[in-house]
């Protein structure tokens, strides 16, 4: 089924009911509640406590205690955790939700799955090319059991399917090139320094978790709910800056239209590789292989002060922060989140060669992109952003980085997770784990 119509095929079921292996009943009645734990209970969390409020979250957790004090005052009979793996050993949960910082959103989810649990994910799935490609391993493995949902909210906005209708019906012709940015910069340089110890209120060995051990500093907290990640995300161990943050976003918008597979090649360019943060000005250039409906693709990722060329000089590149442009054979596509402009060519300007999709072909609009998730976990376990595709998004994005580190073209093969013509680069595919920190258990 393509991924795009799914949402037809639910509303297709009517009031039908769908008994399944956790014993919910799809449609059952308004008292069918998921059991959740929200792992990462306030900053970003707190922004989906509306989507939650129908549901049970029967569990939070949080390192920071002030963050938990808020987070019991919005659910006061949520057993409370500061370690996520105590917290998943808690038997009534269902489903787990998961807002921390990005250096956890792997571990968790391939846990969580292990244990039966339904997963939604912020973005990104995983921090390195290893942890993109197990977490879609195990998912794939329950994906007849779990629904999953990787937090790229705006892939509900209407155009990201107008889109990729138009890129999939021929409106610029034969797809040739894909070009995805950003305009976030950073000026830190490495990690920040020791500032004495934790305070009382803080467990910062469960905030660092997996990762190397880097001293405490205030610095990494205090930002408004949801902007909290631009205080860590840019140092390696923490984050990958802009590409897995609004890069999962933006590269969402191309992907949700181009049907791709990882890809078969890479390189970067950008800042001088540094070991401590990620680069600030950032290209990657992957080559995409052919499907059933284009040929080859060249795919990009331009970031921080990084853009493409303007196809046209009455089109300002710059004004538009975070963007795709779609090149075709007969055309050019542009668009941002919300909005689009189609280019035709000189030649073949007046449209005929392109048919616009019927009616009962445009896909619906979607619901919630949380209640989606819900709804999935209570129903046919589909969803528009399950770890599938998100996996080998961010699997895509990953390499990029890892590309960079190289300085070199490297030939990927993603049937294995390996790079052919350099073996010593495969290490910057994973990362290294603190003593006691397994990825998959």
């Amino acid at each position: 089924m393509k991924r795009r119509n799914f949402v037809k095929s639910i509303t297709a079921t009517g009031t039908g009911l769908i008994i399944l292996p956790s014993g919910f009943l799809s449609g059952q009645s308004a008292n069918n509640k998921l059991n959740i734990a929200l792992i990462g209970a306030h900053g970003r969390g707190s922004q989906h406590y509306s989507s939650l409020k129908d549901q049970n979250v029967v569990a939070i957790c949080d390192v920071n205690a002030d963050n938990m004090a808020l987070a019991a005052k919005q659910y006061p009979n949520a057993r409370q955790y500061v370690d996520w793996r105590k917290c998943l050993e808690q038997k009534d949960i269902e489903a787990v939700f998961i807002c921390t910082p990005d250096h956890h959103h792997a571990f968790i989810s391939i846990w969580a799955m292990n244990r039966g649990k339904h997963v939604f994910c912020e973005k990104p799935l995983g921090e390195c090319v290893e942890e993109a490609r197990e977490v879609r391993r195990v998912y794939l493995a329950n994906k007849n059991k779990l629904a999953t949902q990787h937090g790229t909210q705006r892939h509900a906005h209407e155009n990201f399917d107008r889109v990729a209708e138009l890129v999939r019906h021929g409106a610029i012709g034969e797809l040739q090139e894909v070009a995805t940015w950003g305009n976030r910069t950073h000026k830190m340089t490495g990690y920040l320094p020791a500032a004495g110890a934790a305070p009382s209120t803080i467990d910062w060995e469960q905030w660092i978790g997996p990762v190397q051990m880097h001293p405490f500093n205030p610095g990494y907290f205090g930002a408004r709910p949801g902007a909290g990640c631009l205080l860590w995300n840019m140092y390696h161990d923490f984050g990958s800056w802009q590409v897995g943050d609004m890069g999962s976003h933006t590269m969402d918008l191309a992907w949700n239209a181009i049907d791709a597979d990882a890809p078969t090649t890479a390189e970067a360019v950008g800042d001088p590789y540094s070991p401590e943060v990620c680069p600030s000005d950032h290209h990657a250039s992957f080559s995409l292989p052919a499907n059933s409906w284009r040929g080859p693709v060249k795919l990009e990722w331009y970031q921080g002060t990084l853009k493409p060329t303007s196809p046209n000089p009455a089109i300002d590149i710059l004004k538009i922060g975070h963007g795709a442009m779609f090149r075709g054979t007969k055309g050019i596509l542009i668009s941002d989140f919300t909005t689009r402009i189609l280019i035709p060519g000189r030649e073949g300007a007046d449209m005929t060669y392109y048919k616009s999709p019927t009616t009962e072909k445009v896909a619906p609009p979607h619901p919630s992109f949380v209640g989606q998730w819900i709804n999935a976990c209570k129903g046919d376990l589909k969803t528009s952003c399950d770890f599938d595709y998100a996996g080998k998004m961010i699997e895509t994005l990953m390499l990029g980085l890892a590309a960079h580190k190289a300085g070199k073209v490297l030939n990927y093969d993603s049937a294995t997770g390996k790079v052919t013509n350099y073996s010593d680069v495969n290490e910057n595919l994973k990362k290294e784990y603190r003593k006691g920190w397994v990825l998959n258990d």
